[in-house]
């Protein structure tokens, strides 16, 4: 990276590797390697970004309450990040909690397609009417909860800064209708607003309140208070754009998160006429 003439580098802690069981005993020939590479990074002039959870959950903590669907997370999450606050924020002073945590509630709640491949129709159980909506209400206060104790304890002498990372594609609409116009922002909504409206303005977006209802969880006064600004900055990371449509008539009973955005995909990627493989690349895109 050096001789590339990289000046930074975004690498992850795996949380297991510091805690096998996700709380109590530290592992520390983890806590040795991370030392070693965050003191090699800064020998050679690379400024470290860490981010605290790219998708693997311990499993103990799965097998003791399924994780992130239970609040117990959030208290276990936030004594994990202090830990790393401690250890490594005397030379850490970018910090990310998480890394697309829209995909972890999507994929592995929705459609069962990451772990714990939990889903209405898979074979490991789940619901995909609420367990996306669970998760990630877990995952925002696991967030705000991190970040409060950074904030509290290690900011105001380690002098270094908190944020989150954020998946995103852009959604364009059709046409100028406003029925497009309002799948486009519904989309929007349901992918980036699912968490950029609760850490800056304390709430879920107006569009998934309507929508989802009671699936949707709330936040108490001082969970919001907590929530709400819970950033220093946010990063993004964007891959593409999607054409969106109204699709005319809604079903309305609940089937699923991906269900609730109530949009229409338009295929216009390079111009492809097959309707067969569209449909496979639309599957494709939609997943990933």
């Amino acid at each position: 990276m050096k001789d590339m003439g990289f000046d930074a580098y975004r690498f992850s802690i795996s949380w297991s590797r510091i805690f096998p069981d996700g709380t109590g005993k530290v592992n520390q020939e983890g806590v040795d390697y991370y030392n070693r590479l965050i003191d090699y990074m800064l020998q050679q002039g690379i400024t470290p970004y860490v981010n605290l959870y790219h998708y693997d959950l311990p499993l103990a903590l799965h097998q003791q309450y399924l994780g992130w669907l239970s609040p117990k997370i959030v208290g276990a999450f936030a004594d994990y990040a202090e830990f790393c606050f401690k250890v490594f924020g005397d030379r850490v002073k970018n910090w990310f909690t998480f890394n697309e945590p829209r995909v972890i509630a999507a994929l592995g709640y929705d459609n069962g397609l990451h772990a714990p491949g939990r889903c209405s129709k898979c074979p490991a159980g789940g619901d995909s009417r609420t367990e996306p909506y669970i998760v990630t209400h877990n995952i925002i206060l696991s967030h705000s909860a991190a970040v409060q104790r950074y904030r509290e304890k290690y900011q105001p002498h380690q002098k270094g800064r908190i944020g989150i990372l954020l998946d995103f594609v852009w959604y364009e609409p059709h046409s100028n209708s406003n029925a497009d116009q309002g799948a486009a922002q519904r989309a929007r909504d349901f992918h980036i607003g699912w968490f950029l409206d609760p850490i800056t303005n304390g709430r879920y977006p107006s569009s998934m309140l309507k929508i989802v209802g009671n699936r949707l969880p709330g936040f108490s006064t001082n969970e919001s208070r907590m929530v709400k600004g819970s950033i220093d900055y946010v990063g993004i990371n964007q891959y593409t754009s999607y054409y969106m449509k109204d699709p005319g008539a809604w079903n309305l009973t609940p089937v699923s998160y991906q269900d609730d955005w109530h949009v229409g995909f338009v295929c216009e990627i390079l111009h492809l006429h097959s309707k067969s493989f569209c449909s496979i690349l639309l599957h494709i895109l939609r997943s990933s």
